[in-house]
C-alpha cells in the first residue's frame, strides 16, 4: 500500500466512525424505545400482569424455598451435639497416665473438636447404674472395663468417609483395643439429604418447563391479537427481528416481576419460620438461625427467571411469526 493509499484508508475510516456512532446510538435508542414501550404495555393491563406474575413467582418460590430449607438442615445437622460420636476403647492394662497421653496427643489433631476422658472407674458406675444390675456387679473382684476417649469430630469429617478414614488413624494409635463408630445414622442422613436435593431437581425442573410452557402460551395469545398489526409490519418491509422484539421484552418483564414476587414470597415464610425455629434451637440449647437467601442465591433466582422469560417468549415468537405471513 502506498503512502497515498494508506492516507485515503485513513481518512475513509475517520469519516465512517461518526456514521457507525451514530448507527450504535440509534440501535440503542430503538431498543430503549421497545424496552419501555412493552412495560408500558403491561402496565395497561396489571391483572393480567399479576397473575402470570404470580404464577411465575410461585412456580420458582417453591424449588427455591425447599433448596434454602435444605441447606439449613446440612448445616444444622453438622452442629448437633453429640453428632457422630467416635467412642476409643483403651486396653484393659493402659493405665490413666497412658490414657491422658493419649488423650493429649489425639486432642491435637485437626480433626478432632472435642474429647472427654472416662475412667474405668466411672464406667463401672455408670454401668451399674444404668444396667439395673447393680447388686451382680458389686460381687465382682477387678473392674473389667477399660478407659474410654469419647471424640467429637470437627464439621469439617462429618461426611462418612472423612469419619471412617479418621477412625483408622484412631486405630493405629498405641493403647487402643477398639474404635467404634456409629456412622449408620450419618450415612442414612446423607442419603436422605441427597434424595432430597435430587427431587428438588427434578421438581425445579418440571417447575421450569411450566413456567415456559405459560409464558409461551400468554406471548402466543399477544401475538395472535396482534396478527394485523403484524402483517402491515411485514407488508412495509420490517423484519422478523423487528417484530419479535417487543414480545422479547414482554417475556423479558415476566421473568423480572415473577422472580420478584418470588423473593417476596420466600421471604416471608422464611419469616414465619424464623420464630419457631429460634424457640426449638434454644430449647435444644444450640445458637442456631434460620439462613435466608443470600446475595448469590437471589441472583442465580433472578437470573433464571429472567432466563425463563425470555426462553417462552423466544419460542413462541420462533414458531408463530413464521405462520404469519401476508397474502
Amino acid at each position: 500500500m502506498t503512502p497515498r493509499d494508506d492516507t485515503i484508508f485513513k481518512d475513509s475510516v475517520t469519516r465512517d466512525q461518526p456514521g457507525l456512532r451514530t448507527s450504535l446510538k440509534t440501535w440503542l435508542l430503538r431498543h430503549a424505545q421497545v424496552f419501555f414501550y412493552s412495560l408500558g404495555q403491561l402496565w395497561r393491563a396489571p391483572m393480567s400482569l399479576l397473575m402470570i406474575a404470580a404464577v411465575i413467582g410461585i412456580a420458582l418460590a417453591l424449588p427455591t424455598g425447599l433448596h434454602v430449607l435444605l441447606k439449613n438442615a446440612q448445616q444444622l445437622s453438622g452442629g448437633l451435639d453429640g453428632a457422630a460420636k467416635i467412642s476409643v476403647f483403651l486396653t484393659t492394662n493402659a493405665s490413666e497416665a497412658q490414657a491422658h497421653h493419649l488423650q493429649s496427643q489425639i486432642q491435637q489433631m485437626p480433626e478432632v473438636s472435642t474429647i472427654q476422658f472416662i475412667s474405668r472407674e466411672q464406667a463401672l458406675i455408670e454401668f451399674k447404674q444404668q444396667s439395673g444390675f447393680g447388686e451382680a456387679l458389686t460381687t465382682l473382684q477387678d473392674n473389667p472395663l477399660p478407659h474410654v476417649l469419647v471424640i467429637s469430630p470437627q464439621r469439617t469429617v462429618s461426611e462418612p468417609a472423612s469419619l471412617d478414614q479418621f477412625a483408622q488413624r484412631l486405630r493405629a494409635l498405641p493403647q487402643v483395643d477398639l474404635v467404634q463408630l456409629d456412622r449408620q445414622w450419618v450415612k442414612r442422613l446423607f442419603a436422605i439429604m441427597a434424595i432430597i436435593a435430587r427431587g428438588i431437581d427434578v421438581l425445579g425442573g418440571m417447575l421450569a418447563l411450566g413456567v415456559i410452557l405459560v409464558v409461551g402460551n400468554t406471548i402466543r395469545l399477544a401475538i395472535q391479537n396482534r396478527r394485523e398489526e403484524i402483517v402491515v409490519i411485514k407488508l412495509i418491509g420490517g423484519t422478523d427481528a423487528f417484530i419479535r422484539r417487543p414480545f422479547l421484552y414482554t417475556g423479558f418483564w415476566y421473568g423480572l416481576f415473577g422472580g420478584l414476587i418470588a423473593l417476596l414470597l420466600i421471604g416471608g415464610a422464611m419469616s414465619l419460620l424464623a420464630g419457631p425455629v429460634q424457640q426449638l434451637a434454644g430449647l435444644y440449647q444450640t445458637p442456631f438461625q434460620l439462613h435466608t437467601l443470600d446475595l448469590i442465591t437471589v441472583g442465580q433466582l433472578m437470573g433464571i427467571s429472567i432466563g425463563l422469560g425470555l426462553a417462552g417468549s423466544w419460542l413462541a415468537v420462533g414458531r408463530h411469526l413464521r405462520a404469519i405471513e401476508p397474502r
